[in-house]
């Protein structure tokens, strides 16, 4: 028994360890190294996980909010340089689970902080719009230039608010767009604050998704942000998984659609060109002609002649006439444009 207690040295030595992070070994009496004692391990790969944030939007469902709104992104972009004349890019920069709490003291005080209704999903979302960035476009909607002025920190007036009102709408309906193969959404904004901390849609500690945009007006820059709590979309998580989303990104066509498609194209103008002949002269030959000068070439007036669509040979012809005005009789269609042109 003697030998299994430690001297006072030996203990000194382990509370030494102990103190410094274990970073030096202490040799154990009766013990080898190889005995169950390694002096040196390889460093353990360690997670940090918070109890607090628990993720529970599985990663599917998050590849699948990312790649719509990736989507949205670009669309909404497009729509607002249509708005404000001018050029905005529109960019996703992330996609996040975190609890209501952490978004909301994120945030600047005051803001835009819109609450939406958005049915069939149960409770509420929000969209805040910057400040940083929202000045400037309303700025810009009332005449104002590229220049950017100073930022103000105060509540939106109601002139300020129609202007906004503009601006939201035309994200909802860019949202309702992105959604629609997954869901119709019925999106309006029912209240907007200047004070986040003001509105709780849901318990602090609940999880939400945030999808944050960067956009981007000349030399601006600002922030849009989209929450959605995690009970919102709890029911439809199956159709957000990947295999779903790749379903529903990809419709098949319809009677009705292809009809649609037809009649638009049934319409449309094509440019249709004949080639009679061609055939090569020296400059001095180009120089030369006069009125009434025939040109020879090499091509049988037998021969069938080339009919190009948009530039594309699809069909072969003879020359003729028709009521007193030049025409071309098609023979066939042409099977290999490539062998065609050559």
């Amino acid at each position: 028994m003697s030998g299994d207690v430690l001297s006072q040295t030996e203990v000194e030595s382990l509370l030494s360890a102990m103190a410094t992070g274990g970073q030096e070994a202490v040799q154990v009496p009766g013990a080898s190294p190889d005995a169950g004692f390694p002096t040196s391990r390889p460093p353990a790969k360690v997670s940090p996980y918070d109890f607090k944030r628990p993720e529970r939007v599985g990663k599917e469902q998050m590849r699948a909010l990312q790649t719509m709104h990736e989507g949205f992104g670009r669309n909404f972009g497009a729509a607002l340089s249509a708005m404000l004349r001018s050029i905005v890019e529109v960019k996703l920069t992330s996609v996040d689970q975190l609890t209501y709490s952490e978004f909301v003291f994120s945030l600047e005080n005051p803001t835009c902080f819109n609450l939406l209704k958005a049915d069939p999903l149960e409770g509420n979302l929000i969209l805040d719009i910057n400040p940083s960035i929202l000045y400037p476009i309303i700025d810009r909607l009332l005449g104002g230039g590229r220049e950017g002025g100073p930022l103000a920190r105060r509540p939106l007036t109601e002139i300020e608010l129609r202007l906004v009102s503009r601006i939201s709408g035309l994200f909802l309906d860019e949202l309702h767009h992105a959604w629609e193969n997954v869901l119709d959404l019925k999106l309006e904004v029912v209240q907007v604050e200047s004070n986040p901390q003001l509105v709780q849609i849901v318990p602090p500690n609940e999880v939400v998704v945030l999808i944050s945009f960067e956009l981007t007006v000349g030399e601006i820059r600002g922030m849009i942000n989209l929450c959605i709590p995690y009970n919102s979309i709890e029911r439809i998580g199956g159709k957000l998984s990947a295999n779903s989303w790749s379903a529903y990104h990809r419709p098949q066509p319809t009677a009705q659609s292809i009809e649609k498609i037809g009649s638009a194209l049934r319409s449309s103008l094509v440019e249709l060109k004949v080639q009679l002949a061609q055939t090569q002269i020296n400059t001095g030959e180009l120089i030369s002609l006069t009125v009434g000068d025939i040109i020879t070439t090499q091509k049988d007036v037998q021969h069938p002649l080339l009919v190009s669509v948009e530039g594309v040979p699809k069909f072969r012809a003879r020359i003729g006439a028709f009521k007193g005005h030049k025409a071309i009789c098609i023979d066939e269609p042409v099977q290999n444009p490539t062998e065609a042109v050559g």
